[in-house]
């Protein structure tokens, strides 16, 4: 049995020909266009013909299956035209259908299981953002695995000593900071759980390593009017990447919070939106005319439509959410379209900080714009300006008399 649509005339046959109808009706609900779809039933098509020259039914099509597709299509040269999120969505669909059995996890290992409690630690009673979750329950996962035949609850200072200058001869300063700051907050978390007799955390010894510049750096003003004029707003994507830009450099927002900004958070009538920062805190902020217009620029004339309450989705179909990273990303295709030196989505933060620096904003309302719970974490910015510093100092002793 062979299923043809009529946009594309594709044949296809075997197994997966029943399924056929279903799977293009899935891409359109997606967000993928017509000629997308076509691509997308050529690659179920060549599927179904190897599943077919393997000996295989539809009921054998699982996550190892694909992953044989996909190799032998790579061997023969066709790796260019295959698609992971198309393959994905086919699977999906048979699970949906009852063809193929939901997908079953392998029982955890102790060691999983131990990370998983970590990670919930640091989300409910430290309050850290997922990706710093992330890094501190990678980190402590490292220090579990190198302890080999060694069980937790024998570990000692010096093989905690061990693991951070282990860590320090391969990576940065700044990388090694980061594995220490996750490793004490493990020990800890072990400690009272009572996986270990005593607090091991300050046998991780602080690393420390020389910076180019303790103050924070901003970008000149000709630079951030050239990166919004990088942005082409007669594009669908020109006109999400203005707003994106626009946000982090009259907000100050950090790319997360960019990227997790909801419909839901924009107040219209009342000119404002929270924000949901670090720990789950959560901010209202004014929200000036010039980025309320370049946001609903983009939901009218921009956004692709789905259901998700997002506000910034991605370009292409699958429609989900932009992720932190491409903010970041965003922000260096625009410096390398405007030709200024290119800089991360935190700098543009460091900008609106500066300037407000500069005009003398008291650092309780830089703290309360940046979302700082201490005003130490702002007062970094009251160094900006080194003219205004200089005055402060006092002349060095006799200096006068000379």
């Amino acid at each position: 049995m062979a299923r043809t649509r009529r946009v594309s005339r594709v044949l296809v046959s075997g197994p997966l020909a029943p399924f056929a109808d279903a799977y293009c009706e899935a891409l359109v609900v997606r967000g993928y266009t017509p000629l997308s779809a076509v691509t997308l039933l050529r690659q179920v098509l060549q599927l179904s013909e190897w599943l077919d020259d393997q000996g295989l039914d539809v009921g054998g099509l699982d996550e190892v299956c694909v992953d044989a597709f996909v190799s032998d299509q790579r061997a023969r040269g066709r790796g260019a035209t295959l698609s992971r999120p198309g393959l994905s969505c086919l699977v999906v669909l048979l699970r949906e259908c009852g063809v193929l059995s939901p997908a079953v996890s392998p029982a955890p290992s102790l060691t999983e299981e131990l990370m998983d409690s970590f990670g919930r630690y640091l989300f409910a009673e430290r309050g850290l953002v997922p990706g710093t979750v992330r890094g501190y329950v990678d980190g402590a996962r490292s220090f579990v695995t190198g302890l080999g035949l060694c069980e937790l609850c024998d570990v000692t200072s010096a093989e905690v000593t061990a693991a951070v200058l282990g860590e320090s001869t391969t990576v940065s300063v700044s990388t090694t900071q980061n594995y220490v700051a996750g490793l004490r907050a493990f020990l800890r978390f072990c400690f009272l759980e009572g996986f270990v007799d005593s607090d091991l955390s300050e046998a991780a010894l602080p690393i420390t390593g020389r910076r180019r510049s303790s103050l924070p750096r901003g970008i000149a003003k000709h630079e951030a009017e050239a990166l919004l004029g990088s942005c082409d707003r007669r594009t669908l994507i020109g006109r999400r990447d203005y707003a994106v830009i626009l946000m982090l450099l009259r907000l100050g927002l950090r790319r997360g919070e960019v990227s997790g900004l909801r419909l839901d958070d924009i107040d219209w009538r009342a000119g404002e939106l929270v924000v949901v920062g670090k720990g789950g805190r959560r901010d209202r902020l004014p929200l000036p005319t010039d980025v309320g217009e370049a946001i609903a620029a983009y939901l009218e004339r921009g956004r692709p439509s789905s259901d998700r309450r997002q506000v910034f989705l991605r370009a292409r179909a699958p429609f989900e959410p932009i992720a932190a990273g491409t903010v970041a990303s965003t922000v260096r295709r625009a410096c390398r379209r405007a030709g200024v030196p290119e800089v991360g989505s935190h700098r543009l933060r460091h900008t609106v900080a500066c300037e407000m620096a500069k005009a003398q904003v008291p650092l309780v309302e830089i703290a309360q714009v940046l979302g700082h719970r201490s005003l130490q974490s702002t007062a970094i910015y009251a160094r900006v300006d080194l003219d205004q510093l200089r005055t402060l100092a006092q002349p060095w002793p006799g200096e006068g008399s000379r």
